[in-house]
C-alpha cells in the first residue's frame, strides 16, 4: 500500500484528472495502492481548491513539539487557550480561507432547506469577495464552491441579479397570455417557439410551469368518430409505394384523407390533400355525402394549384371506395400520377394526413358549433387558408408555417424542388 505522503502533488493531480475523465476509483486504488478514501479526499480538495488543495498537510505539523512547549508556557503565563490563534495578520478578516467555508457548511447542516440555501449563498459570496486561495469571481470557482456546498449555480446567480424573478415571471406571463389568446390551442412547446420568434429566449419547462399555474392548457377533446373509410369494395387495390420513402422536395408525395365534421343536427364530410414535404393543405372540399365526387373536388383543387409534372408525383391515400373509384383513378392516371394505398387497418401508413385531421379537430372543429354546411365551409376554409397554412407553427418544419417553409425553399433553390428524387429512410 502506497503512503499518501509519498506521492507528490503532481502525482495526486494526475490521479484526480484520471478520476475526472471517468476512470473508476476502485480500479485506480488497485493499480496505485492508494486507499479509496484518500482518492475521494483528493478529488474533493481538487474540486474545491484546485491544485493547491492537494498540498495541504495532515497529521502532526513540523515543529509540533515546539508548539507543545509554547502552549505550556502560555498556560503558565495565564493566557487564554487559543488566544495566539485568534491573532490574525493585518487586513485579514475571520471570514477568509477554506476553513471558514468548511465551518460555515458544518454550522448550516441542521437548518431548514430554504434558510440553509440562502445562508450558503451568502457564505459563497463572502468567500469569493475575500478571494482566499485565489478564489476570484469567475465561472470555474463559482461552480466548484456551489458543488461543494451542494447548491445550484442558477440560484446563486439569481441571488446576485438585481432583477426580481417575480417581476420577470410577470412580464413573461403577460406575453404568454397574449400568445394564448391569439391561439387557444397552442401548447407550451409552440408557445416557447413563438416566444423565440419574438426575441424572447426562455426554457420550455419555465413556459410549461407558468402556463400550468395560469391554467392556460391547450384545448383537446376526443369526440365520437363515425366511419368514413369504406374499404370493402370491388375496385382494384393499389400497393403501398411510399413505405420507406421520405420526400426531399415539393410535389413528390401527396397524401389524402377524409374526415367527418359535426353540425348542429347532422354530419358533413371533409376531403383534404396535403403536400407530404411541406404539410401544406393544397386541396380540400366539404360536402354532405361520401361519394367519389367529394374526393375528386379536393383533387381538382390540388392539381389546379400545383400542376405537377407527369411521372413526378405519388398520390397516397387509404383504401376507401372514393380513392379506388374509376373516376378518381382515371383523373390521376391522366395526369401521370402514381397511385399508392395504405395497408388495411393501418393509419400509420398515412400519418401525415391523420396528423392534420387531429389538428383540425382540436384547434377548429371541436371548439365550434356550425349552423349548416355553408357556415362550416366558411369557418373551416378560413382556418385552412389563413391559420394552418399561413400562421400555425409546425414542429416538423422547424416551427415554421407551411407557406413560409415553402417560400424559403423556393428562394434558396431558385426553383420548385419537385425535380429532386425521393430518398429512402
Amino acid at each position: 500500500m502506497v503512503k499518501k505522503s509519498l506521492l507528490s502533488t503532481p502525482s495526486k493531480e494526475a490521479l484526480v484528472r484520471r478520476m475526472e475523465t471517468g476512470e473508476r476509483i476502485s480500479d485506480l486504488s488497485k493499480e496505485t495502492g492508494v486507499l479509496r478514501k484518500s482518492l475521494y479526499e483528493w478529488r474533493a480538495a481538487y474540486r474545491a481548491f484546485g491544485a493547491a488543495g492537494l498540498n495541504r498537510k495532515r497529521g502532526r505539523k513540523v515543529g509540533w513539539n515546539r508548539d507543545l512547549a509554547g502552549r505550556a508556557a502560555r498556560r503558565r503565563a495565564g493566557a487564554s487557550p487559543g488566544a495566539h490563534r485568534r491573532a490574525r495578520a493585518p487586513g485579514r478578516s475571520s471570514a477568509s480561507g477554506p476553513a471558514f467555508f468548511s465551518r460555515s457548511l458544518a454550522a448550516l447542516g441542521c437548518d431548514d432547506a430554504e434558510r440553509r440555501c440562502a445562508r450558503l449563498y451568502a457564505v459563497i459570496e463572502t468567500v469569493i469577495a475575500e478571494e482566499p486561495q485565489g478564489f476570484a469571481h469567475d465561472e470555474a470557482n463559482v461552480r466548484r464552491l456551489c458543488a461543494l456546498a451542494e447548491v445550484s449555480r442558477a440560484g446563486y446567480y439569481r441571488r446576485r441579479s438585481p432583477h426580481s424573478a417575480a417581476r420577470e415571471d410577470a412580464d413573461l406571463r403577460d406575453l404568454i397570455h397574449r400568445i394564448a389568446l391569439e391561439d387557444r390551442h397552442y401548447g407550451y412547446r409552440r408557445v416557447k417557439r413563438e416566444l423565440f420568434r419574438r426575441g424572447v429566449v426562455v426554457n420550455h419547462k419555465r413556459v410549461a410551469r407558468l402556463m400550468r399555474q395560469d391554467n392556460l392548457l391547450a384545448l383537446r377533446a376526443k369526440p365520437f368518430v363515425p366511419q368514413t373509410t369504406m374499404s370493402k369494395h370491388d375496385y382494384p387495390i393499389r400497393p403501398n409505394l411510399v413505405r420507406g420513402l421520405k420526400p426531399t422536395g415539393l410535389d413528390q408525395i401527396w397524401v389524402a384523407d377524409i374526415t367527418y365534421v359535426r353540425l348542429a343536427e347532422t354530419f358533413v364530410y371533409l376531403a383534404v390533400i396535403l403536400d407530404a414535404f411541406s404539410r401544406k393543405v393544397i386541396g380540400w372540399a366539404l360536402a354532405g355525402h361520401l361519394q367519389a365526387s367529394l374526393a375528386l373536388a379536393a383533387l381538382d383543387m390540388a392539381l389546379a394549384a400545383r400542376n405537377p409534372a407527369p411521372a413526378s408525383l405519388i398520390h397516397h391515400s387509404d383504401r376507401g371506395v372514393q380513392y379506388a373509384s374509376n373516376l378518381y383513378v382515371e383523373r390521376l392516371e391522366s395526369r401521370g400520377v402514381a397511385i399508392s394505398m395504405s395497408r388495411p387497418a393501418n393509419p400509420y401508413d398515412n400519418a401525415k394526413a391523420e396528423s392534420f385531421m387531429k389538428t383540425l379537430k382540436a384547434e377548429e372543429v371541436n371548439g365550434a358549433i356550425y349552423l349548416d354546411l355553408e357556415d362550416a365551409k366558411r369557418h373551416i376554409g378560413a382556418f385552412i387558408e389563413t391559420v394552418y397554412n399561413v400562421k400555425r407553427l409546425h414542429s416538423a418544419l422547424g416551427y415554421k408555417p407551411p407557406e413560409e417553409f415553402e417560400a424559403q425553399i423556393r428562394q434558396a433553390e431558385g426553383q420548385p424542388m419537385s425535380s429532386q428524387p425521393l430518398s429512402l429512410n
